[in-house]
């Protein structure tokens, strides 16, 4: 009954947003870092992988990594051996503006892209390799990618190869806003 009560608030939520279409902010402070988990619901936004493994029949899971030296977290593909892409899909009419605070491993890749409720490719954002640290003494840096359209169903985010990672550490959207009736 509590699981439902959050559920309907988060919903909710996502509901009174996009009637004013305020930027929603997603942070993951409640998730519990190392638990890998099959899916992730923070304000009406669910997260999962892309697709099932294909190298195991284990079931596919995402968990929360630690930012170090910060109390920060954040959400990634927890299938070490076979870097899967992460999924956020949208509630209702889905997002104008997604953008993704992401950190990860050194030179690694990350790629955002952005789909419409017909599985098409409406935008996506990338960058060649992750920022590295100038001294091992700094935190891993944080950048961001944003990817834009009109209603963005869902995004995923990849880039890593086997053995490496790309943690989202905040999540911005933009819901397409409704006209008040």
């Amino acid at each position: 009954m509590r699981l439902r009560n959050f559920a309907l608030l988060f919903a909710l939520l996502g509901s009174i947003a996009s009637i004013i279409g305020a930027e929603v902010v997603i942070d993951f402070a409640t998730a519990e870092i190392g638990k890998p988990v099959t899916n992730w619901v923070e304000k009406g936004v669910l997260f999962s992988l892309a697709r099932s493994p294909r190298n195991s029949t284990a079931a596919g899971r995402v968990m929360f990594f630690p930012h170090l030296n910060t109390d920060r977290k954040g959400i990634l593909c927890a299938m070490a051996n076979e870097p899967i892409p992460v999924q956020a899909r949208f509630p209702g009419d889905g997002a104008t503006s997604v953008t993704l605070v992401l950190w990860g491993s050194t030179g690694c890749a990350a790629l955002v892209e952005a789909f419409d409720k017909n599985d098409q490719r409406v935008d996506q954002a990338s960058v060649t390799a992750v920022p590295a640290r100038k001294s091992p003494g700094d935190p891993v840096p944080s950048f961001e990618l944003t990817v834009k359209a009109p209603q963005i169903a869902y995004i995923r985010f990849s880039g890593p190869r086997t053995g490496e990672f790309l943690v989202a550490d905040e999540v911005r959207f933009t819901p397409v806003p409704h006209p008040a009736d």
